[in-house]
């Protein structure tokens, strides 16, 4: 298989490199990376579905945070193929899996920018608690993401730790990436609920998203907004579809 045609890819070795990129490039990125990940899993093999599902959702998240000062931590791990291109893993990709080559999860030795490593699912939200609250005792962390699965959520682990960080009062983020592509079919009652939602009207989740940006501050509500048009391709009402939003990322 010849490899794609990858002109904006071929700029990005980290993700910093995507800070200048706009709306419109960062979605024609998205469609080079999902080409590049089947060109490589094509060969190696590896969790490829579950890889896919999060490639717009990798591009907004690296654009809009500054990683690897802020932390994203991907839940069960496996669906971190589009995220290790990005972080400067791309010409090792057809190794994945492999004896001696890149890992098939996240991985603390194989980059700074794989914070918590964990083939098991559902310890996001308990790592992005403790990183949240090492960065508010003073050590030089940034944001921390939980990027959590369906699949993931629904585990008792990763309860006790929404109970404890809601109970904390800390800013952190948690994403439900609710797009049933688990490794398994998802079953119980919270599958059945998120599955559900879907057959709401697409107004009323916008709605939703965007009253949970309205209670944000300033920074943090442009960047979350940015980051659902991005990985949606829904405006907000009277504006284009991966409008230029003059973003700039401010840190903490």
């Amino acid at each position: 298989m010849s490899r794609p045609n990858t002109p904006i890819l071929d700029r990005i070795h980290v993700p910093s490199d995507m800070k200048g990129l706009s709306n419109s490039e960062l979605e024609t990125l998205a469609h080079e990376l999902r080409s590049e990940v089947v060109e490589a899993v094509s060969e190696t093999g590896g969790h490829l579905g579950s890889s896919l599902g999060v490639v717009e959702l990798t591009v907004a998240l690296h654009a809009v945070f500054d990683t690897p000062r802020d932390k994203l931590i991907w839940d069960v791990g496996h669906q971190c193929y589009p995220h290790k291109v990005l972080t400067g893993r791309r010409e090792r990709m057809k190794t994945l899996r492999q004896e001696g080559g890149l890992s098939g999860f996240t991985k603390r030795a194989e980059s700074e920018f794989d914070p918590f490593g964990a083939a098991h699912s559902s310890t996001s939200i308990s790592a992005a608690l403790g990183f949240t609250i090492a960065r508010d005792m003073g050590l030089p962390t940034g944001d921390a993401v939980a990027i959590i699965g369906d699949g993931s959520i629904s585990a008792g682990m990763a309860y006790e730790a929404l109970n404890n960080a809601g109970a904390e009062g800390r800013r952190m983020f948690v994403i439900l990436n609710d797009n049933e592509m688990s490794i398994a079919p998802p079953v119980g009652a919270m599958s059945k609920y998120l599955s559900g939602l879907y057959a709401s009207p697409l107004g009323e989740l916008q709605t939703m998203a965007e009253g949970f940006e309205a209670a944000l501050p300033g920074p943090l509500r442009d960047h979350a907004r940015r980051a659902r048009q991005l990985v949606t391709g829904v405006a907000d009402a009277g504006g284009t579809m991966f409008e230029d939003l003059g973003f700039q990322y401010v840190g903490p």
